[in-house]
């Protein structure tokens, strides 16, 4: 099974045969490239055009992050599976407004739905959200109502605004987190928020690689320069599954502390320890499994995210119409 590739050692990259050879301060080690989906690289490496030339004929992405860990770009192979069909037929449905707001909504009708579970499986644990709960659902009514993309944008914003409130009580360790605060993050929570949400994006990128969608043909967020936003909308889904849940595992844990980050006036960064942590449990929750109740077997929760890109690609050819993924566990 093709496993994704974290590294944070400083390292050089080259091609040896036909494998991947990693030099870190002289010890070299070997990583069979059938073996590689796709490669995140932290801190300093060096890698040239032979190996970038292999990595395209394997398909293999390479995602890129800086110092403080957010993303900064990707190396795609060339594309693998064209398909004019579906590029039309997506671009059909975002220029089509009706056919543009089914799609924005149901990305946030499946996070506010997944956004509702998380709340409530830590309101049944105790931890005082269900006024917070009744609030979210309130809403998440209204999103049927909304005839414009900023309308809905709004009120995803505002159901962002009461979940994050709930934070406090979930992680009980007396970490103070008031708001969502981005670029660059301000205190512990954010860093983590932040990190995360930059994992989830390129995991949804890895994927969106391997099927015909084009990226930056978006529903929900304004297509633009430079980005590949259809990853953002299918993101929304995925964050409260893949990313919040497991950061209020780790913090009632005591699995991450503030320890883990670097701290200064204007910002907060997680420390390499600490991102490190932090990939390791994000690497095992992509490759936990749940029972598909549709597919009725196990799959992971990165197939779940392919899975989800062929449920659009099927609705944008008119063979099923789209529902954006809900969490039932």
């Amino acid at each position: 099974m093709k496993q994704s590739l974290y590294l944070f050692s400083n390292c050089t990259i080259k091609r040896k045969d036909n494998t991947l050879m990693f030099d870190i301060e002289g010890k070299k080690k070997f990583r069979p490239v059938e073996a590689v989906s796709d490669i995140f690289l932290f801190s300093e490496h060096t890698l040239n055009t032979k190996l970038l030339n292999f990595l395209g004929q394997q398909k293999i992405p390479v995602h890129i992050f800086n110092y403080y860990g957010f993303y900064s770009g990707s190396f795609f192979p060339r594309e693998q599976y064209l398909s004019g069909h579906v590029t039309i037929s997506q671009a059909k449905h975002y220029l089509d407004k009706k056919k543009r707001m089914l799609l924005a909504y149901e990305f946030l009708n499946a996070a506010a739905s997944n956004i509702l579970t998380n709340l409530t499986y830590y309101n049944n644990r105790g931890r005082d959200v269900g006024e917070k709960i009744l609030k979210i659902k309130v809403l998440k009514k209204s999103l049927k109502a909304a005839d414009s993309i900023p309308y809905l944008m709004g009120i995803e914003g505002n159901i962002r605004d009461l979940y994050y409130s709930a934070f406090n009580e979930i992680v009980q360790n007396k970490i103070e987190f008031q708001n969502r605060v981005k670029r660059p993050p301000d205190n512990f929570i954010n860093s983590l928020i932040s990190f995360g949400n930059s994992l989830v994006y390129t995991s949804i990128l890895s994927e969106l690689y391997r099927t015909q969608l084009d990226p930056t043909v978006s529903f929900l967020h304004e297509p633009g320069y430079r980005r590949y936003s259809l990853a953002l909308d299918i993101s929304e889904i995925f964050k409260p599954i893949l990313i919040d849940r497991m950061i209020f595992t780790m913090i009632n844990k005591n699995e991450l502390t503030e320890k883990d980050t670097e701290k200064d006036l204007n910002y907060c960064y997680l420390k390499d320890k600490g991102r490190m942590k932090f990939l390791r449990k994000y690497d095992e929750r992509l490759k936990t499994t749940v029972k598909h109740k549709k597919l009725n077997r196990h799959v992971s929760y990165k197939r779940l995210i392919r899975l989800e890109c062929y449920k659009i690609v099927k609705h944008i050819l008119g063979e099923e119409k789209y529902s954006g993924f809900k969490m039932w566990w």
